[in-house]
Order: structure tokens, then sequence, then C-alpha cells
């Protein structure tokens, strides 16, 4: 009988994965990031506890093209500096993906939000233009020149908090309790520019980041870096103080909190 592709795989055949997956060699990325200040109270109302707001309200948004061969993903996220047992971080809102492969990956083992989008990283001499974009909506957008070469920073790790979790069966709460995970990146660059310009956000309700206004930018860099990224709980959390923020997941909030759409059948 020919093989049935939905069958078990063997042990081997687990074990082979494993093991090429802990080889991956680096995968270099060309990104736009941009790091503004905005409102405190802004920043501190999209924390889910046990999520603290850091001393400064940044808002950081990162737009990459990924070179893997054969299979170019675009890669964004905005997200929101924060601190948990006394570590600062990122904690992202959304994390537009030009792939299903690299969104179904990072958010059923880490938590990762991330939505089905469009990522653009384009560059025509010194002028540099990046977009975030859902729903033909472009809801973030950096463009500016660039000015010059920075000196590379040393390798270093980075921090992200995502919430894993499933909606109840019975669409009350969750399936269990949710945990907190603490997702670290260790990135090298092997080039980094510094370029002026602006960051314009959009309304869209889908992606409402324009809620988190731009009052001063403080970081416009174009570069070239790799990265890895491992994942550990750090603890589980309440599920009703979590449960209020939930709809950051999803495009139609009802999905989780209420009945289906009104017409719906």
């Amino acid at each position: 009988m020919a093989r049935v592709r939905y069958g078990a795989r063997t042990e081997a055949e687990i074990s082979a994965a494993r093991a090429s997956s802990s080889r991956l060699p680096d995968i270099w990325s060309t990104g736009v990031v941009a790091v503004w200040e905005s409102d405190p109270d802004a920043v501190a109302a999209v924390l889910p506890p046990p999520l603290k707001p850091t001393e400064r309200p940044l808002v950081r948004a990162s737009i990459s093209k990924v070179d893997l061969s054969g299979y170019p993903l675009g890669a964004g996220s905005v997200a929101v500096a924060a601190l948990h047992d006394g570590r600062e971080g990122w904690y992202p809102l959304v994390m537009p993906m030009t792939h299903e492969r690299a969104l179904i990956g990072g958010r059923e083992v880490f938590g990762e939000p991330k939505k089905l989008g469009e990522v653009g990283v384009e560059r025509d001499g010194l002028v540099v233009r990046a977009v975030l974009a859902r729903h033909g909506i472009a809801f973030v957008e950096v463009r500016g020149a660039v000015d010059g070469p920075l000196p590379l920073p040393e390798p270093a790790q980075k921090l992200d908090f995502y919430f894993k979790f499933l909606p109840a069966v019975d669409g009350q709460g969750f399936d269990a309790d949710p945990v907190l995970v603490h997702c670290t990146r260790n990135e090298k660059f092997r080039k980094l520019e510094k370029f002026t310009g602006d960051v314009v956000l959009r309304e869209s309700m889908y992606d409402p980041v324009a809620d988190l206004p731009v009052r001063r930018v403080v970081e416009l860099t174009i570069g070239e870096k790799t990265s890895d990224q491992r994942g550990r709980v750090a603890e589980r959390v309440s599920a009703q103080a979590l449960l209020p923020y939930i709809h950051q997941r999803y495009d139609d909030p009802q999905q989780i909190l209420d009945g289906p759409p009104a017409g719906s059948a």
C-alpha cells in the first residue's frame, strides 16, 4: 500500500526532523525599526496583567524582509515596552506575516499574535519606505532618507512577552489557565544605518495602533540582522485578568467574548 501521508510518523522521522531544526543556518533579514515615545496612559492601557509599563512609554514597529531561500517572507510587529518580574522587554500587539507557514508555528508554539498581512520594505538609493498593511489599510508607514552608517552593535539578547492560551470549547473563557511566555532572541547585525523621517499611523478597526500616537521619534534604523529565538513559560496567569484583553488577538472580538455576529447561521 502506498504511504498514507496523514498517517503517523516513525520515531526515526520525528528525531530527524528535530535534529534538522536544531541546526538551522543563519537567516538574514533586511528590516526597518522605528521607536517612538507615545502617550503613557495609552501604553499602560494595552498591557494585560501581570505586565507593567516601563519608565518610558515606548512603541516599536519592526518591518522586515526575511531571506528564506525560495520562500521570501515579510514579517512585522508593533510592540510596546513592558516590564515583568524585574525584566524589561516588548509586548507585541500585532505581528503581520505574509505567509501562513510563519504564522501558524509562532501562534501555536509561543502564543505570538501573528496575523496574515502585507509587509513591505523598499529602498531606492537613500530613500526608505516600509509598510505594514492588513485589510487594504497601511496602518503603519515609516519613511525617510538614510543619513549614514552606524557602528555595528555587539550581539545582544532581546526579550518579548506573549500570552499563550486556547479559547474554551463552550465559548466561555479558556480551556486552561493561560501562560505568560518569555521569548528571548539572540540578535547580531552585519549592517546598520540610521535615517531621518517620520512614522505615519493610519486608522484601522482591525489594527488600531493609531491609539498609540507618535509623540517623539526616538530611533529610525535600517539594517541587516539574524536572530534565533527560544521561549519558556514564565508563569500561569489569571484567566479573568487576561480575558478583557483577548480581543487584541482577533479581528472579530465576538469570536471569544460573545455569541456569533448578528445574521450568522
